[in-house]
């Protein structure tokens, strides 16, 4: 048999915290920032609605309403589109207030960049050393 509520030393409180910064970011809101990273990143064509359907497996229609901004994509939908999209990890990223991930990723992928054009470039030095030039059958020195 439980005590009756005067004999409770604590009283649970009554009160629903909010979490924090909802009014911030309405759904309208999000719907918003995710039709704007596909439209940048994939464009308004249907074969973008199309290429969205084929990597989230999610109904056409409802690719069609996160391009509109009617809807915004449901949790797993909107993992795969992280996965494949680095527009809408963006703005996830910054929605989330994680604009230090987002530099993060950024310098890496400029690494990356770099490493593929000094990698190019070294290449392109390797068969300049060894180039002939067709018309006169001769080498880089003329020889």
């Amino acid at each position: 048999m439980s005590l009756p509520k005067k004999d409770r030393k604590i009283q649970p409180s009554r009160q629903i915290a909010e979490p924090p910064n909802t009014s911030e970011l309405g759904s309208a809101d999000f719907a918003r920032a995710v039709a704007d990273a596909l439209h940048k990143e994939f464009g308004d064509t249907h074969a973008a609605v199309k290429t969205i359907v084929a990597r989230t497996r999610a109904n056409e229609r409802a690719v069609k309403n996160w391009f509109s901004a009617k809807n915004g994509p449901t949790g797993r939908h909107l993992v795969d589109l992280v996965r494949t999209s680095d527009e809408v990890l963006e703005v996830v990223l910054r929605m989330s207030g994680r604009n230090d991930l987002i530099l993060a990723k950024r310098l890496s992928d400029s690494k990356q960049t770099l490493l593929k054009m000094l990698t190019l470039i070294s290449e392109l030095q390797t068969q300049e050393d060894g180039w002939i030039d067709p018309l006169t059958k001769k080498g880089k020195l003329g020889s």
